[in-house]
């Protein structure tokens, strides 16, 4: 005849560890803010090492007079960011964007697969509205926590931004639908 044994465990009661104080919401909100703004603050410095790249690539001059003129605006959005820093007391620190890194990839893979010409336009357009896009929805984003979180100043900063960013999609718009069409009636007269 078998025999049961008993099998006993002894529970141990945790260690007591040193938990790092709660923070509120709020707090919570404030460090995704700011690492959102440290995020969008590479985006647009690594945007200002692009767009002259995409200027030169470009064939159609009114598409390289659009990315001289985004560089430009692009400069001036990074003292806004800079600006908000400032409002924070904090100093402006960018964090690594992988989004950004990706869309400017993008681009670059536009300038190295296609010969100069309207078709080329028409990739590298794509790719700017692309990283357009990614920025209209970065601001709205980062204006609506700056509003929440009682920082007016900050959101006006932001909003004046994004309206930016959606101007400068729009152009691009504008300047596709020529371009592309350029494009398809330059492939027809080869044919």
């Amino acid at each position: 005849m078998k025999t049961k044994t008993k099998t006993t465990t002894t529970t141990r009661k945790p260690s007591p560890q040193r938990k790092a104080p709660i923070k509120s919401s709020k707090e919570n909100l404030e460090e995704v803010f700011e690492d959102l703004l440290k995020d969008i603050y590479w985006a647009e410095k690594h945007l200002t090492k692009a767009l002259p790249k995409m200027s030169k690539a470009s064939f159609n001059e009114d598409l390289k007079a659009a990315f001289d003129s985004h560089l430009e605006v692009t400069e001036h959005q990074v003292k806004r960011i800079e600006q908000c820093f400032e409002l924070l007391d904090k100093k402006a620190s960018a964090k690594k964007c992988p989004g950004m890194e990706g869309l400017v990839k993008e681009g670059e893979e536009v300038i190295e697969e296609l010969t100069e010409g309207h078709a080329r336009d028409a990739g590298l357009i794509a790719a700017a509205q692309k990283i357009e896009h990614y920025e209209i929805s970065a601001y709205g984003t980062l204006r609506t926590m700056a509003k929440v979180l009682g920082k007016a100043q900050c959101a006006e900063l932001l909003e004046e931004t994004k309206d930016e960013e959606a101007e400068a999609d729009q152009q691009l718009n504008d300047l596709a639908e020529r371009i592309n069409q350029m494009a398809c009636e330059l492939g027809e007269e080869v044919e």
